[in-house]
């Protein structure tokens, strides 16, 4: 079972510094637990201070016990490439995830950049697959508490699940409704709020074994 953190530092209290420490602290946690994948999605950033917060997650990261966490940066493929991060996370409409792979030989890095895309319909998981993502994050599966726009549903999920790409459910995921995901056939499960409210120790001890 697949576990993606995606972060969300406007969450935590306190000034931005506090926030970003508080956020660093997460990702090491994360990082320690051995969950698969971190998003460092702050995009409110501005290009500067998101390569400074990026390169102390790369370090976080590398620091971690399991050494299995892949660190990805949302969107930014020159942020990625600068901080030494692990890929990117796109969104369905960014750049394909061939030209990140372009991007990446072109840089002369001497890893493959893990890439995952973005999707909200069967067109976009087509699409992300054919272009060469490792794999696609797809929702929002539920309805969040802060947002009521539309949802895809389990039935959704299902069909894309069958598609030839590793799917992870993302949107209103929480310990209660992960189990109907995976009965779904989604191959792992995403969220901000589904690691940075809960115990991060106890939510990755009650996700992991699902199958």
């Amino acid at each position: 079972m697949l576990l993606y953190y995606i972060t969300d530092a406007a969450q935590f209290a306190g000034t931005d510094g506090e926030r970003q420490a508080h956020l660093l602290d997460r990702i090491a946690q994360a990082a320690g637990l051995g969950i698969d994948f971190i998003q460092l999605r702050e995009r409110n950033l501005v290009t500067h201070d998101l390569e400074a917060l990026a390169r102390k997650a790369v370090e976080t990261v590398r620091a971690g016990p399991s050494r299995k966490t892949r660190l990805l940066i949302n969107s930014r493929s020159d942020v990625a490439l600068a901080t030494g991060a692990d890929g990117v996370h796109l969104r369905s409409k960014d750049i394909s995830p061939s030209e990140v792979h372009r991007i990446w030989q072109a840089a002369g890095s001497s890893a493959n950049a893990v890439v995952a895309v973005s999707c909200h319909s069967p067109e976009d998981v087509a699409d992300a697959a054919k272009g060469g993502a490792d794999f696609v994050v797809f929702g929002p599966v539920f309805e969040k508490k802060d947002c009521r726009g539309p949802v895809t549903g389990l039935t959704l999920l299902r069909e894309v699940c069958d598609y030839p790409i590793p799917v992870l459910a993302l949107g209103g995921v929480s310990g209660e409704n992960a189990h109907l995901c995976v009965q779904a056939g989604a191959a792992g499960l995403a969220g901000i709020r589904l690691f940075q409210e809960d115990d991060m120790t106890d939510t990755t001890a009650r996700l992991r074994p699902l199958k």
